[in-house]
């Protein structure tokens, strides 16, 4: 594997604004190995996210696209990068495996201009020292996938990783048929995964997992007081980024597809779109994973999920948290009893904002429960029922579904738990139309952006389903095709990993 060539900034302007300061290889060795990203022929940029470039302090408009695609596919390593493969570990469906980067080099933090620091990671770059056997690399799809979805999720105002640019590699790669090659630049606030503790937890290697949690504490949680209680203040502070994620997850019908332990960042942040989908139909079984097969990570199983995988992070702490172990289970034990009632409490109150209801009372849990009792019965459209019920609120007659016998008495009891708040109907409207969004990346506009940059080289699609998501609580007048579930009698849906 030859080595890309080394830049320094020179006033040629080959340097967009690189501010590198690489915390994680400061870290004990057995969490990382260098790696290098592979070289390839004919790298050149399909999308780049100028938005996102300009938050991080970057600015290519200076440079040529072809040294912008030699930036973002790893063909020129910017002087104070320190690329790395990071090490940790994973439950994959319930089964432990120690894994690592295996297509991913970390190229480096970037300081922002805010003060922030920023992983910067290749995504399809090459094998690295995780691989494998694998060749450690991405198809064009799976990439556009994640750029779209990633940046939808973040204008959701879901914390999510994002999409600074895919770089299509200008060779083909071999899964089932031979597809375009593609390198993701993905953005995250670091990728410190529950994996990642596993990784020396498996080995024994207590100073290292201190040594793993204290940077995370600095990187993630600086409130966090020093002390004694500061790994079990961590413990508490990641269930409740969880129980929050979660949470928002469920509210838009998001189905991650692969929540496997390594996919758990710290940070609170959805990491890794590989089979992730979102509801149209609403079912809580619905899985879209065309290797899930026992519906594992099925919609209404991810908070039982979540709780179980910090279960395995707090298995790691468990040496931290107190010197008898018993006495640290139980405090272990406390924590993760608390995810579930935080989850719940973050769910309800964000369902009454859907419902456009302004104070919390006895019977809105039940109330709640009734309504996906009544679209499971009805095979109502997930993100649509929310809009409807907004539309018949300003005065609208029912649409079909809201007509049928349980849906109107349903609507009836939600009109009367409004009276009893006193709400207006302009208060009722201005919380919904703030948590209810009019566009989501349905799964057939996925496919179809996919399929045409894919099979076509053709990006309009792609570039029309960014333009409708990035705005996802107004609908464009131009676009009205992309708040339209899928036609009737479609097959269904069914993602796959990417690798």
């Amino acid at each position: 594997m030859s080595t890309p060539s080394q830049i320094s900034a020179s006033p040629a302007g080959h340097d967009p604004g690189w501010r590198f300061d690489n915390s994680y290889t400061r870290l004990p060795p057995l969490l990382f190995q260098r790696a290098t990203p592979q070289r390839f022929p004919q790298p050149h940029l399909v999308v780049l996210n100028q938005p996102l470039a300009a938050e991080l302090g970057l600015d290519f408009s200076p440079l040529s696209p072809a040294v912008t695609a030699s930036l973002l596919s790893g063909q020129v390593i910017p002087p104070d990068a320190d690329p790395i493969a990071q090490g940790y570990a994973g439950h994959q469906y319930g089964g432990f495996t120690m894994l690592g980067d295996g297509r991913a080099i970390l190229l480096g933090e970037q300081l922002t201009p805010r003060g922030d620091r920023r992983d910067l990671q290749f995504k399809g770059s090459g094998p690295t020292p995780y691989s494998r056997r694998g060749d450690g690399r991405a198809a064009l799809g799976p990439m556009l996938r994640e750029y779209v979805i990633s940046e939808a999720m973040h204008a959701l105002g879901i914390p999510s990783t994002r999409s600074l640019a895919v770089v299509a590699t200008g060779d083909a790669i071999h899964r089932e048929t031979r597809l375009p090659g593609a390198v993701l630049t993905r953005v995250a606030a670091s990728h410190l995964r529950v994996g990642t503790f596993q990784f020396p937890a498996a080995r024994n290697d207590q100073p290292v997992v201190l040594a793993l949690a204290d940077y995370t504490l600095a990187r993630h949680f600086p409130e966090i007081e020093p002390g004694p209680d500061r790994h079990l203040a961590l413990l508490e502070a990641v269930c409740e980024r969880q129980a929050r994620l979660i949470a928002q997850w469920q509210l838009v019908g998001f189905v991650h597809g692969v929540m496997n332990t390594d996919n758990m960042a710290l940070s609170g942040e959805t990491i890794d779109y590989g089979p992730c989908a979102f509801l149209d139909t609403y079912h809580p079984e619905m899985v879209f994973s065309s290797i899930d097969h026992g519906g594992r990570y099925a919609y209404a199983n991810q908070p039982a999920i979540a709780q179980w995988n910090l279960a395995r992070f707090a298995e790691t702490l468990l040496p931290l948290l107190h010197a008898d172990q018993q006495r640290a289970i139980e405090l272990a034990t406390e924590r993760l009893h608390q995810f579930a009632h935080s989850q719940s409490a973050h769910w309800l109150a964000g369902m009454r904002r859907k419902l456009g209801l302004a104070t919390a009372q006895g019977g809105d849990q039940e109330l709640c429960d009734a309504l996906f009792e009544v679209m499971q019965g009805a095979a109502a459209d997930f993100t649509n029922t929310f809009l409807e019920l907004e539309e018949v609120l300003a005065g609208a007659a029912p649409g079909d579904k809201l007509r049928e016998p349980a849906f109107a008495a349903w609507r009836d009891r939600w009109q009367a738990r409004r009276g009893a708040e006193g709400a207006t109907v302009e208060g009722s409207l201005a919380l919904m139309r703030a948590a209810n969004p009019r566009v989501i990346p349905r799964n057939h506009r996925v496919e179809e952006a996919l399929r045409g940059a894919s099979e076509a080289g053709d990006l309009r699609p792609f570039h029309r389903l960014l333009q409708a998501v990035a705005r996802p609580f107004e609908l464009d007048p131009a676009l009205p095709e992309y708040r339209e579930p899928p036609p009737a009698g479609s097959c269904r849906y069914r993602t796959f990993c990417g690798t």
